[in-house]
């Protein structure tokens, strides 16, 4: 294992089949632990309100995240969800945390199965409603 790549803890998995399969959460936060040798999970939340999503990101970390995100389509074709996850690394924060959280991000996307979109956000405006509902509703009439 080179110098930059962790491990993902077993609860990481559990959340997200939590989240995915027996919908007990809206959105988990993932976060390196205190050793930066492995991926946990930093809290879990059943609030559906988005906002509550964007300020557990923090402003100068970064940060993994899923989001079970519900948005209603034209056409009266009714309510959608899609499974997003988030790789949050705002400018600010330090250049080495960026690239740890860079080079693990793979190992923990591939473990989560059933993720239907990826959000990549270096600042707030790339993770707002508005931007990641354009992401994923892009072809959603077609499926």
């Amino acid at each position: 294992m080179d110098a930059l790549s962790v491990g993902i803890n077993s609860e990481c998995i559990q959340a997200f089949s939590d989240l995915k399969l027996g919908k007990k959460h809206k959105f988990i936060i993932y976060a390196l632990g205190p050793d930066k040798k492995e991926i946990i999970v930093s809290e879990t939340s059943t609030s559906d309100s988005y906002d509550d999503f964007i300020a557990k990101l923090p402003e100068n970390e970064c940060r993994y995240a899923l989001y079970d995100f519900e948005y209603e389509i034209s056409n009266s074709e009714g309510k959608r969800s899609k499974i997003c996850f988030f790789s949050w690394a705002p400018d600010t924060a330090p250049v080495r945390t960026k690239m740890v959280y860079a080079s693990s991000k793979d190992a923990l996307r591939r473990s989560l199965n059933g993720v239907s979109t990826e959000i990549q956000g270096t600042d707030y405006s790339e993770v707002s409603y508005d931007s990641v509902l354009e992401k994923v509703s892009k072809g959603a009439g077609s499926h």
